[in-house]
């Protein structure tokens, strides 16, 4: 229940004096809507804030518009609700702002002076909506749930479209965890902010993080990867940095660093979780100053860089344990996105097979295909290896097939080729441990009633714990009720 409200059947947090009860829709949430509220008025933003951030969203605030443009310079945000008088600019003129620059969020425009000229210019600039004051706190909550509904059917309408013929940046998808992943890269990939992609090995994280430079305003410039795992520890301050001549033995010129060569670009960071702890320090300072300094040399070089890093370690189990900065990973995770691993999303194995075995037909200059019952195995394997896995296997499989359709005969050998149901080999340690944990949090939910408190403590974990186990078995669609679901953890 929303601070303010009352019990009863009309109860609610009124602006003003309405007699007119509000409806709520139930409609599906992510965890990551965000909602940037505008008014001068600080009791009125305070109740929004209150109302919506107790609906499961994530709320930001500003008391102008010039205030609210410099937010969403930095923030991605899925809406705007804005008060039409505000000191300075107005809202209509944030609205027109917005479509300006090519930004299609939905906009709700609230005004104590509902004429019927302001509210034609609104929607004719493109507002979702218009209320007027007094409005009750559940009148804007559905509102708000409307308008993102209805954006999310409309982009997922666009990308099916898309990727009717093509992948989406060379992401080949069609499970909704896929999708969701997929709108996080579109609304986040104009933002300066940093991302941290986290997900098992081979589950295609630099392909994510690639989408994200396609897919901003840097495009045009050097995307560079570095993973952090394949330098020495002692070479990685030189590969990040640059050297200058005679800073150390072997040092015969100048070369500058990776964050260098990405100035203008996207930096990847890949296994950011294995970069040695004195390094992380520098990485941090680097972030913090937005500078470099070669080693050997005294100069200062501004570098305009987006880092994006990736790990399949569990930073915040790190953090606990001191492996991990905890000021670097805050850093580093302005915005995580978690790319399941393929047996969480079994949808995407016909579609990304399919993709593979032409990719690797066509470089052999042949035309082969699959059949439906090789189709049916392979969805039925778990995939420990993800997607470079079954990459693996299938270029072998055309590699060797004596056919133009390949079958299941045609999978390399009994220790490589995925199981099938009656299989009995045993499954690799990781397989099994995720499974046994998402047993006995189903089970320890099942028994609470999804009260995740409760369930915790059955476990023998904190809520927080339980909450990231949730979110990195990818669970959290089956463990909120449907009204629910994407609602930020208690």
């Amino acid at each position: 229940m929303s601070p303010g409200r009352t019990e009863g059947p009309d109860a609610g947090a009124t602006v003003g004096d309405d007699d007119e009860k509000g409806t709520a829709d139930a409609a599906v949430r992510t965890a990551a809507d965000t909602v940037l509220v505008v008014d001068d008025e600080a009791r009125i933003r305070r109740l929004l804030e209150m109302a919506l951030g107790d609906g499961g969203y994530r709320v930001l605030a500003a008391g102008s518009a010039e205030e609210a443009e410099l937010l969403l310079e930095k923030e991605a945000v899925d809406l705007v609700l804005t008060d039409l008088a505000l000191p300075g600019r107005s809202g209509l003129e944030l609205l027109s702002h917005l479509r300006s620059q090519g930004s299609e969020t939905p906009v709700i425009l609230i005004t104590a002076f509902g004429t019927v000229e302001s509210a034609v210019e609104a929607m004719k600039l493109g507002a979702f909506d218009y209320v007027i004051k007094p409005f009750r706190t559940e009148e804007i909550e559905a509102l708000v749930a409307r308008a993102l509904q209805l954006r999310r059917t409309e982009w997922e309408n666009t990308y099916l479209k898309e990727i009717s013929g093509a992948s989406f940046e060379g992401i080949t998808a069609r499970s909704p965890a896929m999708m969701a992943v997929i709108r996080t890269i579109e609304r986040v990939a104009p933002t300066p902010s940093t991302v941290l992609i986290t997900g098992e090995t081979g589950v295609g994280k630099e392909l994510v993080a690639r989408a994200l430079h396609a897919r901003s305003p840097r495009k045009d410039q050097l995307f560079v990867p570095l993973n952090c795992a394949a330098i020495p520890s002692e070479l990685l301050e030189a590969e990040l940095f640059g050297v200058t001549r005679g800073a150390f033995t072997g040092a015969s010129q100048d070369r500058p660093g990776k964050f260098e060569l990405a100035h203008g670009g996207t930096l990847f960071l890949d296994e950011i979780g294995d970069m040695p702890h004195p390094m992380q320090a520098k990485l941090l300072r680097v972030l913090q100053e937005g500078s470099v300094e070669r080693l050997g040399a005294n100069r200062v070089r501004r570098v305009d860089v987006r880092v994006v890093s990736a790990t399949h370690r569990n930073l915040e189990a790190m953090v606990e344990a001191g492996g991990f900065r905890k000021d670097l990973f805050y850093r580093l995770n302005v915005v995580p996105i978690h790319v399941p691993p393929l047996r969480e999303r079994t949808e995407d194995i016909r579609p990304i097979a399919t993709a593979l075995v032409e990719s690797h037909s066509r470089r052999l200059g042949r035309e082969l295909s699959l059949s439906e019952s090789l189709l049916r195995r392979l969805e039925s394997h778990p995939w420990p290896g993800n997607v470079r896995e079954l990459n693996n296997i299938l270029e072998r499989a055309v590699l060797l097939a004596d056919s133009e359709v390949l079958k299941e005969v045609d999978l390399p050998s009994p220790s490589a080729a995925p199981r099938g149901p009656g299989d009995r080999r045993p499954e690799t340690l990781k397989v099994a441990v995720d499974r046994a944990e998402r047993e006995a949090i189903l089970t320890a939910l099942e028994w609470t009633r999804n009260n995740k408190t409760r369930a915790a403590e059955l476990l023998g974990v904190s809520v927080r714990t339980l909450w990231y186990k949730i979110r990195g078995l990818g669970l959290a669609n089956q463990t909120e009720p449907e009204s629910r679901r994407g609602s930020h953890p208690e």
